[in-house]
């Protein structure tokens, strides 16, 4: 062996691989559908990109029952209670609203009360209470009135504040707000957005309502069409909404909220969205299978659309930074991401010769 081959060797024998990618996929069996979700996904099993997306849709749709609007209060008070008991508003910070106590009435600023907020205004589907979306606690929250007021029905999207800035919580109690800047209001800066009036929320909790809106898209997937060409015209919507079945949003939203979903994961960085679905499922008997599979969306939107999605043995699409293993990486051996040799019947996501592959 020539002097350069085994200089060679030596550096690759502790790099298995080191892939500069922004996504790839880790292992992650559940026994059955995860989150106690039994065969619930099961009729999606095998499916892929836009019939992925219908399967979940079919999914979603069969048994959801409504609610009353004004049973929401009642409901909140399961799906969105804090640890100390107090209203999880995600749209202010410095709000301990009490559950009936401080809900509607009137209000001057942020802090006075909290409301019921579509976070898909209902604008969008033409602001029916008979609607069953008008009631869908999937996006409906509880958030301080005067944030929400300020919000109004604009599309979500990333700004510099400069109409609109909610409080920070001060880290001493016993002093006054003094910091802006927790959900914000201005000129949209994303990409694509061209420059509409637009409602950033918290960084805490962008990928909350990134999940929310894939499970709109999904779950409505069927009146989409209708809503693009009924309600085009209104505030948000031809922002917001493609006005077809798939993908279902623009692609300036779709790649601003896959952004959010990413940087901001289920259940981090303190386990919310996960109680709130099952909390929900016990309520109108359907769940949000963004929150179930998590990377979910890359598997209809995203780089794995030509991944098989399985319902009882699902890859999580994950970051994958430096994987090391103490053994020499063969040329021309398939590994797969957990860094094991596999064979050419393995399906998934591979490595060989130092490049990414889906094997089918």
């Amino acid at each position: 062996m020539s002097n350069l081959t085994n200089t060679m060797l030596m550096k690759r024998t502790h790099l298995l691989m080191t892939l500069v990618a922004l996504m790839a996929l880790s292992i992650n069996a559940f026994a059955q559908g995860p989150n106690n979700s039994g065969t619930y996904y099961a009729a999606a099993d095998g499916k892929k990109g836009a019939e992925l997306k219908t399967a979940l849709f079919a999914i979603i749709k069969a048994g959801h029952t409504s609610n009353s609007y004004n049973s929401l209060w009642t409901h909140f008070r399961t799906t969105d209670a804090r640890a100390d008991g107090k209203v999880w508003d995600m749209y202010s910070d410095i709000t301990d609203f009490t559950f009936g106590t401080d809900q509607a009435g009137s209000y001057n600023k942020e802090g006075d009360v909290y409301n019921r907020e579509h976070s898909f205004p209902n604008s969008w589907f033409g602001g029916s209470k008979s609607h069953i979306a008008y009631s869908d606690l999937h996006h409906l929250y509880p958030t301080d009135g005067y944030v929400n007021n300020r919000r109004a029905n604009f599309a979500f999207g990333e700004n510099n504040g400069e109409s609109y800035q909610s409080w920070y919580r001060p880290a001493d109690p016993t002093k006054q707000p003094s910091e802006k800047g927790f959900s914000k209001l201005g000129t949209c800066t994303y990409a694509g957005s061209g420059g509409v009036t637009c409602f950033e929320p918290n960084d805490m909790y962008k990928g909350d309502f990134a999940r929310t809106y894939f499970y709109m898209v999904t779950r409505y997937e069927d009146e989409i069409v209708n809503w693009y060409n009924n309600y085009g015209m209104k505030e948000g919507v031809s922002e917001t909404l493609d006005g077809n079945k798939y993908p279902g949003l623009t692609s300036w939203q779709l790649s601003m909220l896959m952004k959010w979903a990413e940087n901001d994961p289920i259940d981090q960085p303190i386990a919310k969205e996960t109680p709130r679905n099952e909390a929900v499922y016990g309520i109108q008997h359907n769940r949000n299978p963004f929150i179930d599979y998590p990377g979910l969306e890359q598997y209809i939107w995203g780089d794995f659309t030509d991944v098989a999605f399985s319902y009882d043995s699902y890859q999580v699409p994950t970051e994958i930074m430096t994987v090391r293993e103490e053994r020499p990486v063969e040329d021309n051996v398939m590994y797969n991401m957990a860094g094991q040799v596999v064979d050419k019947s393995y399906k998934g996501i591979v490595i060989m010769n130092g490049r990414k592959y889906v094997n089918k």
